[in-house]
């Protein structure tokens, strides 16, 4: 009889490498009972063993391509492959090589090979599990008492939706909706994991993304909405694989310290998603109930008098595991880089997962956040930012608003759930469904055109009361299985959205503004009504998608059929618009996965995206269509933990909205004759090289064109999309001596000249932006301190001064320098 000996390693690893990350789970310790109690006995429960035997029989023969690599990265790439979990205790080295195994064979087989003659030894300790061990360690040991003690095994694998170990992913929930691997996956993928977003202490979902190769934005001080493009087009933004729908204000708000990760998939991605921009998507993993106790608490101060405390708590409900939970808050008021504007925000996602057996799993969502004060509009005119003043540049804090006036609440709920479900070993379901809610209510004196006297400033005064209502949900069915010589794996989809949007503003004249004496409390009557609308949005979609493997070659192929539907009512005009649409939009890829490592490939994809509105007849527009090429190559090296991208692509827009040519009709009408191209080639490349060092790099050169124009614009470049940007971002922490447990890390960011509009006529000149940072463990100075973690992060530390953005109203400034000290206690 065994008794006592089984516990869960709670110290913490010092490095950053592999066994930082590894989950010391309920499964390992039952995977250890396993292991060991067969190298006691030699016997097992009969009907357990017998199983276990008919189902090895049974087994199905795989195609893997799995190079000669350190033992970690052998694991990932086998579990990857196979599904199963591999654990291995901390006398096993590490450091050994495993063979090369390719060709069809079953995952027993395959492992064997892979440590034939490395001195480890399998034991195999269920239908899909096994352990490494070393022959020459006995797997067990006897405490005084005479009860067994058992060592703990790290399960090593990785999932889709889950934590990453360092900087480089492995997998993405995103491209494919399979979970396929990011080196077999024919188009461009970037995951930013939650370390990455930690160590770069992001503030917004622009942070997230500020390394993130192919992407950019305005790097300024409105928080309202967070736009980010790729491509020459916007990224539609997900949470949890579902569109975040939006209004105008009323646009779903994520703070970062609620993810996990995030993905950006750049190019056509309507195969999945149905209607979207044709730059891709940012697709957001909420932070999910933790199989091993989670704590963390923490709390920030910095610039413009910021104060944030938030918390993180997860883990276990029951002794085995079926329960999990989570939750995460966070509570924060600063000010800004703008006078007399302030940020306020309450925030809470509890989260709880139901496993009732190994094949199901349930987990439910929720989150809820109130934003008292919401950020604002903060637009300056191009006499003084771009363009001479005889006054000056205006200063990056310049306030161009009202303090009576001015308000912004914003309130925003989601509910909603994860369902899991796999039947047998080919087929598996998946249900995602999410509510979102949001009421704003939005008050504003915006900036306008300066006088002659280039003094006066011309003001408006807005207001906007919306609501939103969003249902979304998505219905997978997978199936893996073969045909031959081909293993599938064939995704099968039905998704709904419904947005039901209200909008009450009014917009009118303000009184204007001495910028040399500015007077911020003057009596401003409210404007008159603007618009008053309902607008119901739905859409429907049918999808499917075959994967398909031979040998080396990796096939994709997928079609879509959307029905997307809106109804307008106009209330303050008395008139109703309804306009139906349906498109059919598809995608293919093909790539190599050589055993070097390299994954060149080759791939197409198209969209859509309806477009609201009619023709001087009355007749509603088309949606817009997009489609791309793209070719390239990957390479993740077999010794290295650490993934290299290449890409060249061309992505063209048509049906865009461009003025009506025709004289005779009425000023402001539009026809959908334009169209956009965007060309460019992107390098990238994220790696953690060591157990010290994590860094990621990019460099993107962009090609955009109007190429179709009825507006004198025809052959111009895209407003404030710039033809060159890169960045390089680097963490370095010490885990060895004097220095152990410190940290410094920095980063550059190079933005390109931009063109303020389409026009072309006004350029934004470029600039080039410096991060850097530093953290301690203070647990290495003072062990009673073991967990808690001090970190300073800056950026801009040049405080260089620069335009971020323009439109044709005006342009506004970008981020002064900024710095926050953060302090947190993990147990």
């Amino acid at each position: 009889m065994i008794s006592g000996g089984i516990a869960a390693q709670s110290e913490k690893p010092a490095a950053r490498g592999v066994e930082r990350g590894r989950a010391k789970s309920t499964a390992a310790l039952i995977l250890s009972s396993l292991l060991f109690s067969t190298a006691l006995g030699g016997t097992v429960l009969g009907g357990t063993a017998i199983a276990w035997a008919q189902q090895a029989e049974a087994e199905q023969a795989v195609r893997f391509s799995i190079p000669a690599q350190s033992l970690p990265s052998a694991v990932d790439a086998f579990t990857r492959a196979t599904g199963w979990q591999v654990g291995y205790s901390a006398t096993v080295d590490s450091a050994v090589t495993t063979n090369r195994v390719s060709g069809r064979q079953t995952p027993r087989q395959a492992l064997q090979a892979m440590f034939a003659g490395t001195g480890v030894s399998i034991r195999f300790t269920g239908p899909k599990s096994a352990a490494l061990v070393t022959p020459q360690v006995s797997p067990m040991g006897l405490a005084d008492d005479g009860s067994l003690m058992l060592d703990t095994i790290d399960v090593t694998a990785e999932t889709a939706r889950g934590p990453v170990d360092g900087y480089v992913a492995q997998q993405s929930a995103t491209a494919t909706k399979t979970d396929t691997p990011i080196i077999d996956t024919p188009q461009t993928i970037s995951v930013i994991t939650a370390d990455e977003i930690a160590d770069q202490q992001a503030q917004s979902v622009r942070d997230v993304v500020r390394y993130a190769p192919g992407v950019y934005y305005s790097d300024d001080a409105d928080s309202r909405l967070q736009l980010i493009n790729a491509r020459g087009f916007l990224l539609d933004q997900y949470l949890d694989g579902l569109s975040l729908l939006t209004g105008t204000w009323a646009r779903p708000r994520i703070d970062p310290y609620f993810l996990e990760r995030a993905e950006v998939l750049e190019g056509p991605s309507s195969t999945l998603y149905g209607q979207g921009s044709p730059g891709g998507l940012l697709n957001m993993i909420s932070k999910r109930p933790t199989e091993t106790p989670h704590h963390q608490v923490e709390i920030q101060t910095g610039s413009y008098d910021r104060i944030q405390g938030a918390f993180d708590l997860g883990g276990p409900v029951d002794d085995q595991g079926r329960v999990l939970y989570r939750v995460t808050g966070l509570a924060r008021k600063t000010g800004t880089q703008v006078d007399h504007v302030d940020e306020e925000r309450l925030a809470i996602a509890p989260s709880v997962t139901w496993r009732p057996n190994a094949d199901t799993s349930l987990t439910l969502l929720a989150s809820y956040l109130h934003d008292p004060k919401a950020g604002f509009w903060n637009l300056l005119p191009y006499q003084g930012t771009l363009l001479p003043n005889k006054y000056g540049k205006f200063s990056r804090d310049f306030y161009v608003g009202d303090v009576d006036f001015e308000d912004f609440d914003f309130k925003q709920g989601m509910v909603g759930y994860e369902l899991t479900h796999r039947f047998n070993d080919t087929w598996s379901v998946r249900q995602n469904f999410r509510y979102t809610g949001i009421e704003t209510d939005y008050r504003a004196v915006q900036g306008s055109t300066l006088q002659a006297d280039q003094r006066t400033l011309n003001r408006n005064a807005y207001t906007a009361d919306e609501s939103l209502d969003a249902v979304t949900l998505d219905n997978q069915a997978t199936a893996n299985f073969n045909t031959g010589a081909l293993t599938h794996t064939a995704l099968f989809g039905a998704d709904y959205q419904y947005r039901n949007w209200d909008n009450l503003s009014r917009f009118g004249l303000a009184p204007t503004l001495d910028i040399l004496h500015p007077d911020y409390t003057q009596d401003i009557a409210i404007p008159p009504l603007f618009q008053d609308a309902n607008q119901v949005q739905e859409q429907v979609g049918l999808y499917a998608q075959d994967q398909i493997e031979f040998g080396r070659f990796y096939y994709s192929i997928g079609g879509r059929e959307d029905w997307a539907s809106s109804d307008t009512n106009n209330y303050l005009a008395g008139t109703k618009t309804d306009q139906d649409n349906s498109k059919f939009t598809w995608n293919t890829g093909l790539l190599y996965h050589f055993d070097s490592g390299f994954a060149p490939y080759v791939s197409y994809a198209t969209s859509f995206q309806p477009t609201i509105g009619t023709d001087f007849a009355g007749r509603p527009f088309d949606p817009t269509t997009g489609e791309q090429y793209e070719a390239g190559i990957k390479y993740q090296p077999p010794s290295m933990d650490a993934l290299f991208t290449a890409s060249i692509f061309e992505l063209t827009q048509q049906n865009v909205l461009t003025a009506d040519p025709n004289p005779s009709h009425s000023i402001g009408s539009q026809v959908q004759t334009g169209e956009v191209r965007s060309r460019g080639i992107e390098l990238s490349a994220v790696a953690s090289l060591t157990d010290s060092l994590d860094a990621r790099a990019s460099y993107t050169h962009l090609d955009s064109e109007i190429t179709r124009s009825n507006d004198g614009t025809e052959g111009n470049a895209l407003a404030n999309t710039p033809e060159d940007f890169a960045s390089l971002w680097a963490d370095y922490t010490f885990h060895e001596g004097a220095l152990s447990g410190f940290g410094v890390l920095g980063g550059v960011r190079y933005v390109g000249q931009t063109y303020a509009t389409n026009a072309n006529l006004l350029e934004i000149p470029d600039y080039t932006l410096f991060d850097a940072g530093l953290h301690y463990e203070l647990g290495e100075l003072l062990p009673n301190l073991d967990g808690t973690k001090l970190a300073v992060n800056a950026t801009n530390i040049g405080d260089k001064k620069y335009v971020s953005y323009c439109t044709a109203a005006g342009c506004r400034w970008g981020l002064g320098r900024t710095v926050y000290a953060t302090l947190s206690y993990e147990w």
